[in-house]
């Protein structure tokens, strides 16, 4: 009996100095997790895959030293990239020579999606105070504290049954992450901002190349904040200057000098447009002033935590054991102190950096010209496409339909009176003609403007086109007769976007809302595809996004890998002042 009372106290002994290590591994996460932050991506995966062995060597010793049994808890590791036919390796819609980039993606994503993960950092924050209380229970209880920290130790490191949402202290500890992250990255901004300062005074040449390096590290902050507190800041830049084009003596032209070739040109417009750039003075203004606003915000959450923390192990190194269980509870309210405001700390530093780093109303306008250029280009290119398909198809179908009819008619004359039967035959196969010309042009005008959408508007239109869609296609609002060019718009768009889920996404259901408020045509179409649908790789999906800008309408489009895909298209129009008598669509059907 003295015998297992005295290994259980020298595995009790081990354990708490197994678990002091638990603390390092942390720092090492951390350090990882700053390093993530400012673009050094590898490390976090590194420091987060190196601590797992100390994890499962505490499993193997609570199941032998504990008897508490803990199964580790972690997801399959992702699969082996395959190379395919072709040699290339496939990620989604993206190829690679080499398989490395996709098989690190692959496990970035696996150990930072996974639940255990987040657990052995909870783990590993906590176990060292475990530890150092396990030292007291052994000497007292012996093998009975040791089966209590095993189960202790099973809690954290074994598996659970799926929760949703994040806990209290995984959303604070998360939110603490991307406070550091902002404040990361905006000491990057400040470390650009000073090169760039310098390159004003000399040589300024430099100057446009240094502020559009400085603002790639802007816009990630820009991109960030939005990602990880909700707070959307806009890019503010007014557009690049086009590139110089020559005059018809050859000589390019900036202001009242010539020159013979574009560099000199470029180079002064470059320089003219980030020196008349609002936006370019907001930055570098924004990156002193969001440093020091964005460290004032995290330094009593930092010391609060650091200093809690800090405040634990010290107790139970240097103070007697009834201080340090007092005083315990102090430092634990310190660290949930800190840790309580972190999340409103970091929504107030990102609205605070938006209010430099956002656009301002020279440049919204001129963002908007600038789209009202590009949209009028598209509309012009798209009529013209539009145009020259009518014309092929006139060309291709009808016309060369109605050029048979004409020599048949010819034969017909010529055999009317010599072989009847024979003329007979031909008119027949006229009239066959002609019901197929006949319908060939019906098709053709419904593919310039449907009837069903002049005659019962855009929801029955819709709903027409569901019926004739082979997905289960449910379509659900209440819409007013509109202009007609808006509705022939988002007709084509709904066309594409049923045609795309049929054809690429493999869906079998597809919901339609439509609704209309306040002169704002708004369509969701949802599918259960497999996703991974990209406007940058589709030309289907640009074309949609081309008539939408005609008519300064937006397209948002959704599709993780694995579905659903979910397409938001909004359009500003009015109602349709020629309609005689408007007409409403019913509000529900499911075809």
């Amino acid at each position: 009996m003295f015998r297992t009372y005295l290994t259980s106290v020298r595995r009790g002994f081990v354990l708490a100095a197994l678990a002091l290590v638990s603390w390092l591994d942390l720092l090492l996460e951390l350090v990882g997790f700053c390093l993530l932050c400012v673009g050094l991506v590898f490390a976090y995966t590194l420091a987060l895959e190196g601590t797992r062995p100390r994890a499962a060597l505490t499993r193997r010793l609570a199941g032998r030293w504990c008897g508490v049994e803990v199964e580790p808890p972690y997801r399959p590791a992702p699969p082996e990239p395959e190379r395919e036919r072709d040699g290339w390796y496939r990620d989604g819609n993206s190829l690679f020579k080499r398989s490395w980039f996709i098989k690190w993606t692959k496990r970035f994503e696996w150990i930072t999606g996974d639940p255990a993960t987040g657990r052995d950092l909870g783990w590993q924050l906590w176990n060292p105070v475990a530890g150092l209380l396990l030292i007291p229970a052994v000497l007292l209880a012996g093998p009975r504290a040791l089966r209590l920290y095993g189960k202790w130790t099973r809690w954290w490191l074994g598996p659970r049954p799926g929760r949703t949402g994040d806990g209290w202290l995984k959303t604070r500890l998360k939110a603490l992450g991307f406070q550091l992250g902002l404040l990361a990255l905006s000491a990057a901004q400040l470390g650009m901002a000073i090169p760039t300062l310098l390159a004003l005074i000399w040589p300024a040449p430099l100057f446009p190349a240094m502020v559009v390096a400085g603002r790639s590290v802007t816009d990630t902050l820009r991109r960030e904040a939005k990602y990880w507190t909700g707070v959307r800041i806009d890019r503010p830049y007014l557009p690049e200057p086009p590139f110089p084009v020559p005059r018809a003596d050859g000589m390019y032209r900036h202001g009242r000098q010539l020159y013979d070739t574009p560099w000199w040109p470029s180079r002064l417009a470059r320089l003219r447009w980030v020196m008349v750039d609002r936006a370019t003075w907001r930055d570098l203004a924004a990156a002193v002033v969001n440093s020091a606003v964005l460290l004032a915000l995290a330094v009593p959450t930092v010391a609060l935590v650091s200093l809690g923390l800090w405040g634990v192990v010290a107790l139970w190194i240097w103070r007697p054991f009834g201080q340090a269980l007092a005083l315990t509870p102090v430092a634990v309210a310190a660290v949930v102190a800190g840790l309580a405001a972190t999340p409103w700390l970091t929504r107030l530093g990102a609205r605070f950096a938006k209010v430099l780093l956002g656009p301002t109303e020279a440049s919204r306008l001129g963002q908007r010209v600038e789209r009202l250029k590009q949209t009028r280009t598209d509309a012009s290119v798209a009529q013209a496409a539009e145009l020259r398909r009518i014309e092929r198809d006139l060309h291709d179908g009808v016309q060369s339909r109605l050029v048979a009819m004409g020599m048949k008619l010819g034969a017909v004359e010529a055999l009317i009176d010599s072989d009847p039967a024979a003329a007979k035959r031909l008119a027949a196969e006229l009239r066959q003609t002609s019901s197929e010309t006949l319908t060939e042009l019906r098709l053709l005008v419904r593919g310039i403007h449907p009837p069903v959408l002049s005659e019962r508007g855009l929801g029955d239109a819709v709903r027409a086109m569901a019926l004739d869609s082979p997905l289960r296609a449910s379509v659900n609002g209440t819409l007013p007769r509109l202009e007609q060019p808006a509705e022939a718009c988002a007709y084509f768009a709904v066309s594409e976007l049923l045609g795309n889920a049929a054809k690429h996404g493999e869906a079998r259901r597809v919901s339609i809302e439509l609704g209309y408020d306040d002169g704002l045509l708004r369509i969701e179409v949802t599918d259960d595809g497999k996703g991974g649908a990209n406007a940058a790789r589709g030309s289907g999906i640009r074309g949609i996004e081309r008539r939408l800008g005609a008519f300064d309408g937006t397209f948002a489009l959704t599709s993780p890998l694995g579905g659903p895909t979910k397409a938001i298209m909004e359009i500003p129009c009015q109602l349709d002042p020629d309609a005689s008598s408007p007409k409403t669509s019913t509000s529900s059907e499911t075809v």
